[in-house]
């Protein structure tokens, strides 16, 4: 089951219009983590990642099953993202120890920033050039979209707090005007004159 900071940080993606990969990406993270944290192992960087997207659509993100892989793995694929509609259904206790066991059995190697460094190459070496020129523009408009809306934001922000500012140093002057006495401000207002 992924932690509640790890969903959080999807449905942000999610609202922040970024891609289901990217919303993925925060699963996958969060599986790399637990590896280095030595809650399990994996056999490679590819199980880790493979593990952390099947999370992702079980969640609830909209990923579409891999082009490549075999039919039993695309079939799968569709099952955990049909399965979200469905409802969760009661998994064997004795499956989920045996498999959370096997993954203990795995080594950390796996989630090492050499060994993702080179898994990733590799893959993005497949995707072919034309296909990353296309992620890389993609990836700069999303960004652009959001630092606007973040600058907006702040800028929205920091006026309704200069509005508060104000408001709050008028008040303050207001009290403390009507707790002098009237004595006292004659003499203020004689002072301030200059006379």
């Amino acid at each position: 089951m992924p932690e509640q900071e790890t969903m959080e940080r999807a449905r942000e993606d999610a609202r922040e219009g970024k891609a289901p990969s990217t919303q993925a990406g925060e699963f996958v993270r969060e599986e790399f983590h637990h590896i280095r944290e030595g809650k399990h192992g994996a056999r490679s960087s590819r199980q880790a990642i493979a593990i952390g997207l099947s999370k992702a659509r079980r969640a609830g993100v909209r990923l579409r099953p891999p082009k490549r892989g075999s039919s039993k793995m695309k079939r799968q694929a569709q099952r955990e993202s049909s399965r979200v509609a469905g409802g969760r259904r009661k998994v064997s206790r004795r499956r989920a120890r045996a498999t959370l066991g096997a993954l203990k059995r795995e080594g950390r190697g796996a989630a090492s920033s050499r060994t993702i460094s080179r898994t990733m190459r590799t893959i993005s070496r497949r995707r072919g050039v034309t296909s990353r020129s296309a992620s890389a523009r993609k990836a700069a408009q999303t960004r652009r979209r959001v630092q606007g809306t973040v600058s907006r934001v702040r800028r929205k922000t920091s006026n309704a707090m200069r509005r508060t500012r104000r408001v709050t140093t008028l008040r303050v002057r207001r009290a403390g005007h009507s707790l002098l006495s009237s004595s006292t401000r004659r003499l203020a207002r004689h002072w301030l004159s200059g006379r």
